[in-house]
């Protein structure tokens, strides 16, 4: 729907929206001048409680009237307690407005309180001792002077009191002030804005839709008059062809230079196969050969029989590393025949016992006898296995544990299959090495060669089946091989 509208109404329905969002802007300014308003009011919650603590202690010293006449008619000491509860009651208020007001106006006002309260209560205690002692008419006389202090503490008090009123509303005029002002500069600015969304309608057609309107008839002058009214499209047409061609030129390019990568990889590949296949056979072959003679001719122990046998198939495997590696840049021959994935698990775990045993790893197979045949070499299967238990050791070198199972499952792009698990407890694979895990040279070891998993790969696929992995950071890895199962074992 709004790839149909044209660019002017596009513009036009876009200033609108700019407009009616200042406006909003406008409105919630107001409203926060409000809020704003509310909040000041808060503030003066202090000197409201300042007011409040003035007029309790006011209340506090009233209170305190008449306690001692009434212990002078009657003698009852209760007066007299409940006097002292009123004078503690003053102490208590006196000590909360200390620690409300920051005034040092009010602070002097204060202290002065405080210090005529003191000189009343001195004398209005002389004036109880006098009567406890029964010297009434000193006590009378005295009591006539106290009540001098007493409505000059009443005075002060009130003073106090109504300086809290007036401070309180200085404050609130000052914060109506202050939210009129702002809500005349926020007027203010909703006015210009809606200049401003004018003056910037007319730039945008006079010195926008105008020049591209220009420019879009010199690009491709015949779609106009079809399409008079969006100027962006034609000129966009007008380019379109120039930029598919060059993102198909640029898409050409790169994959020419991959290619050239890796023709050159796997020339150098050759080369490196060829020269090795030469240095290292040779060797190889005599060592077999002395091995054999020496099982033959010396008398050897079961131990050492196990020694010499794997000295022999570890021999082999490098013979055979040698041959894939020389072999790399064409399909194996595969010798095929009807085999059982458990004996080429077992042949493998037989020819990597020590070695997976010298990185501290315990590795585990999980036999089921009822798995079907399949058609596979059984030396380039074992290679296969190889190259992902010692990746998964190499993967853990302080030790972990390795599990391969075996079961019948069905693939989607199969069929019937034989489905191998490889489960490590390493550290598993990041999303930045799953992308190339199986890229030819690619590897994250530093004496590696990259090729491993890429022969691993090419093998699988050769046999008509699947390699796949499953891998969480921190969380190890499995690697799945999927081969179909034997004709006749379905």
């Amino acid at each position: 729907m709004w790839n149909r509208i044209n660019l002017r109404t596009r513009i036009y329905v876009i200033l609108t929206s700019l407009i009616l969002m200042t406006l909003a802007g406008g409105v919630v300014t107001v409203w926060y001048t409000y809020q704003m308003q509310r909040l000041l009011e808060d503030i003066t919650g202090k000197n409201l409680a300042a007011l409040r603590a003035a007029e309790e202690l006011e209340i506090a010293l009233v209170n305190q009237k008449g306690f001692v006449s009434y212990f002078f008619l009657d003698g009852n000491t209760e007066w007299l307690e409940r006097l002292g509860e009123y004078r503690q009651r003053f102490r208590d208020r006196l000590h909360e407005a200390r620690q409300l007001i920051q005034d040092s106006q009010q602070m002097e006002a204060l202290e002065r309180i405080e210090s005529e309260y003191l000189s009343y209560v001195s004398l209005k205690d002389q004036v109880i001792t006098y009567y406890r002692a029964g010297s009434r008419d000193e006590g009378t006389v005295l009591h006539q002077k106290v009540r001098h202090y007493f409505f000059n503490i009443l005075e002060l008090t009130e003073a106090f009191r109504n300086t809290q009123k007036e401070k309180i509303n200085i404050i609130k005029e000052g914060s109506q002030k202050q939210a009129k002002k702002l809500r005349v500069i926020a007027a203010t600015a909703v006015i210009a804005v809606l200049l401003l969304g004018v003056f910037l309608t007319f730039i945008l057609t006079a010195q926008i839709l105008g020049p591209v309107r220009r420019l879009a008839l010199k690009t491709d002058p015949e779609a106009l008059p079809n399409i008079p009214e969006d100027e962006v499209k034609a000129l966009s047409r007008g380019v379109r062809g120039l930029m598919e061609n060059i993102d198909h030129s640029h898409s050409q390019l790169e994959r020419s230079q991959e290619i050239l990568l890796q023709a050159e990889k796997m020339a150098m590949v050759g080369k490196l196969a060829a020269g090795t296949a030469h240095s290292i056979r040779n060797p190889l072959t005599s060592l077999k050969m002395r091995l054999f003679s020496l099982s033959r001719s010396l008398e050897l122990t079961a131990d050492q029989k196990e020694d010499f046998e794997v000295i022999t198939d570890e021999i082999g495997h490098i013979d055979n590393i040698v041959e894939n590696f020389l072999e790399f840049s064409r399909p194996p021959k595969l010798k095929v025949r009807c085999i059982h994935s458990s004996d080429v698990i077992e042949m493998t775990l037989n020819l990597l016992h020590h070695r997976v045993a010298s990185y501290d790893v315990s590795i585990k197979f999980e036999k089921k006898g009822d798995i079907p045949a399949i058609q596979a070499d059984p030396e380039q299967l074992k290679e296969v296995l190889v190259n992902i238990v010692v990746n998964a050791c190499e993967a853990m070198p302080r030790g972990g544990s390795i599990v391969i199972s075996e079961d019948e499952s069905l693939s989607d792009s199969i069929g019937k299959v034989v489905e191998i698990r490889v489960s490590d407890d390493g550290p598993g694979l990041s999303d930045s090495i799953k992308e190339k895990i199986f890229q030819p040279f690619f590897t994250t070891k530093e004496e590696g060669t990259g090729l491993g998993l890429s022969i691993a790969n090419r093998i699988v696929e050769q046999h008509g089946g699947l390699l796949d992995f499953e891998s969480e950071e921190g969380k190890g890895t499995t690697f799945i091989i999927r081969i179909p199962v034997a004709e006749g074992q379905v």
